[in-house]
């Protein structure tokens, strides 16, 4: 996977703008490609009789490699985004060649995570608005010592939260919460894989995100400090360090 080139799946509920951060230093030495998912940033929901499900999520991420007639590559995520990783793992691992998962879990939602997903889709569609999800999710989203010492990282979420179409945020609660347990998959996923999560993050705690690190074939763990679910806005440096570093070490 020396040249392979590197796709970042972006978190719920901004778009790829979250890994501006990381980008000119990740691109500087691999090839990025960041798209926005179906209904989030600039790509739009597509009509469709499609139920909100991951497996499309990962179908569009296949039809873009086939697009850019890229065969194979390192594929992850942060959040959702890593949920969509794991969907494309599952359908096509013959073109994953590594896998980056950050501040992402492999277990499905519990029957309460799942009912307060539905629950935010519905308020998003009947008040065709998103500005009360912002408010709502900033605790869950950043590390306190980000929200208390990092006013431009608060800022900077808080436009890409409310700068998303209601629909499509409705569209990935659902596909989120009808998502299956992923557990064996990566179990059996003999291909190198990195695993970072930030050790404020009470969405993906630390402890499973190290249990899951332990439980693969070949993967690497990291934990970076001060930051909660959003590292690579939050730690950019430290999430590019080892992203880079992993990587390098791919090579010998």
């Amino acid at each position: 996977m020396a040249e392979l080139p590197l796709v970042l799946l972006h978190a719920f509920p901004v778009d790829a703008r979250m890994w501006n951060p990381v980008r000119e230093p990740l691109a500087a030495r691999r090839r990025l490609i960041t798209p926005d998912q179906r209904g989030l940033g600039r790509t739009p929901l597509p009509e469709s009789e499609h139920e909100p499900s991951l497996d499309v999520a990962a179908r569009d991420v296949l039809a873009m490699l086939d697009r850019l007639e890229l065969d194979r590559v390192v594929l992850g995520g942060c959040s959702m985004g890593g949920y969509v990783t794991m969907a494309v793992l599952r359908a096509a691992p013959e073109r994953v060649g590594g896998l980056v998962l950050i501040d992402t879990k492999a277990t499905a939602d519990t029957e309460d995570a799942r009912n307060t997903r539905l629950t935010v889709a519905q308020r998003a569609e009947a008040e065709a608005s998103t500005g009360w999800l912002a408010e709502s999710m900033m605790p869950k989203l950043l590390g306190e010592q980000t929200r208390e010492g990092r006013p431009d990282v608060v800022e900077t979420v808080r436009d890409l939260v409310e700068s998303q179409r209601p629909e499509g945020i409705a569209w990935a609660q659902r596909a989120m919460a009808a998502r299956p347990d992923s557990t064996e998959l990566l179990r059996g996923t003999d291909v190198p894989t990195l695993i970072i999560v930030g050790e404020q993050d009470t969405l993906t705690p630390p402890e499973a995100a190290r249990a899951l690190a332990e439980s693969m074939p070949s993967a690497e763990f990291a934990m970076v400090g001060g930051a909660g679910h959003l590292t690579p806005l939050e730690a950019p440096e430290r999430v590019s360090t080892e992203v880079l570093g992993w990587l390098a070490r791919q090579r010998d």
